[in-house]
């Protein structure tokens, strides 16, 4: 139903039309797509017709009025009520200054462990891993917006006090200020009373100086080299669980030491920890800083 909605997102599709495509009928996908996406199929494609259309307006020069047709609308008053009544400002206001926005996130419902309990599969595969590496990195001075929570120790903690969709959404409306190295998503962990605590959000230039969203922090953080902990690609729905295992295992019992001839040390009081997570791209890393004794 999701991949449905996301390839007819412009051509206004109707629960009617997608049950028709789907072989059951509107009331049985009406009440799944609520009961494991937690909304209605109307206010998703909503939402997802205004994330198109707010990024159109940033990021082209394309008329509101047709922008507006493209997404779907009837007219661009339609567009108009619909993105004040999301946003609190116009398309027209939003043009001239893309503050950060709650974008309609795509919805993710096949966890691995999901995955894994449909299939009764209890080991993951051998052919495709290997053990977890570990290289340096310098990442310049930049800052970064985003959301320190201090009762979060990993990424599943984290949507427990903070609305996910709401969160993912404001930090991909930044995607055209994120910082080029600290990109969007880009989330970690920092030191607070000597133990790690999550955050999320985005790295942005030095010069950033936009508004910034309820409940967000602007923190800027120097140069520094890092320890890149990391894993290649992998399979994201067999592997997920066994890589960033072996990842974080390595990244947080690593000995220093034996880094460099034993003269740095971790620089965790000044920089904070940063996760990249792209498992069919990028694969899994884990950054801690080092700096000279």
């Amino acid at each position: 139903m999701i991949d449905w909605i996301e390839e007819n997102i412009c051509c206004d599709p109707t629960l009617m039309q997608m049950a028709k495509h789907i072989g059951y009928s509107p009331y049985y996908c009406s009440t799944r797509f609520h009961e494991i996406t937690g909304m209605t199929v109307k206010r998703y494609v909503s939402g997802r017709r205004l994330r198109l259309a707010a990024l159109a307006l940033r990021d082209t020069d394309e008329r509101i009025i047709d922008i507006a047709v493209r997404c779907g609308y009837s007219s661009q008053e339609a567009l108009t009520r619909a993105f004040q009544a999301a946003f609190g400002c116009t398309p027209a206001s939003y043009r001239r200054e893309p503050v950060p926005i709650p974008l309609s996130v795509r919805q993710v419902v096949l966890s691995p462990e999901y995955y894994q309990s449909l299939k009764g599969e209890k080991t993951m595969s051998k052919t495709i891993l290997t053990e977890a590496r570990v290289k340096a990195e310098f990442i310049p001075a930049h800052k970064y917006l985003g959301v320190w929570e201090p009762k979060a120790k990993h990424y599943g903690d984290m949507w427990e006090y903070h609305d996910c969709d709401t969160v993912c959404g404001i930090v991909d409306s930044l995607s055209n200020v994120s910082d080029i190295i600290v990109s969007g998503h880009t989330a970690g962990w920092y030191m607070t009373n000597g133990e790690r605590r999550y955050f999320y959000g985005t790295g942005v230039p030095l010069d950033y100086s936009g508004k910034i969203p309820d409940g967000f922090e602007l923190k800027e953080f120097p140069g520094s080299y890092y320890l890149v902990f990391y894993h290649p690609t992998f399979d994201y729905l067999k592997d997920n669980g066994e890589v960033m295992g072996r990842v974080e295992g390595l990244a947080w019992n690593y000995d220093i030491s034996k880094f460099g001839g034993g003269k740095y040390e971790w620089n965790e009081d000044v920089c904070q920890c940063y996760q990249r997570h792209y498992p069919e791209v990028l694969g899994y890393q884990v950054l801690r800083p080092i700096k000279l004794k």
